[in-house]
């Protein structure tokens, strides 16, 4: 199994940035993961649905076609903490690589919501999509924790 995090862009607040680092290598000590910025494209004269159909192909570029396509959206199916662990698991156990898409400043693009496994919503409300990296890689990182046994999910 191989995770990877199809994100837009990188990361402009030096917090957040931070943020998503720690919990990235902490969630590494788990899961193959792998992290892959896709290039943003800048708006200007691009209507947005060009620029969310131009990064939306970046993304499924990142996620090839055998892995599990996970859309990060806002309109996903929630999960808890212990069930998203049950889910990742079994993944694992069933050999599956799986990509975790999460678009833009606009979204994600409708090509790769329809190209999704599952629709996931990391919050009811619609985040930051730097934020929605620190949320997936703190996921990521209990999710392992829970699978272990270990003491960090209370």
């Amino acid at each position: 199994m191989r995770i990877v995090v199809a994100v837009v862009g990188k990361a402009r607040h030096p917090a957040l940035a931070a943020a998503a680092l720690e919990y990235e290598r902490r969630a590494m000590r788990y899961w193959p993961l792998e992290v892959c910025e896709v290039r943003e494209q800048r708006g200007g004269a691009v209507p947005p649905a060009r620029v969310r159909e131009l990064e939306g192909r970046r993304l499924l570029d990142v996620a090839g076609a055998h892995a599990r396509l996970v859309a990060c959206d806002p309109a996903g199916r929630a999960m808890s903490s212990e069930q998203f662990a049950a889910w990742l698991q079994h993944e694992r156990e069933a050999g599956r690589d799986v990509c975790f898409a999460i678009g833009g400043a606009l979204g994600l693009a409708h090509t790769v919501v329809e190209a999704a496994h599952l629709r996931l919503t990391l919050a009811p409300w619609t985040l930051p999509h730097e934020l929605a990296r620190v949320v997936l890689a703190e996921q990521l990182y209990r999710a392992g924790t829970i699978v272990r046994g270990e003491p960090y999910h209370k």
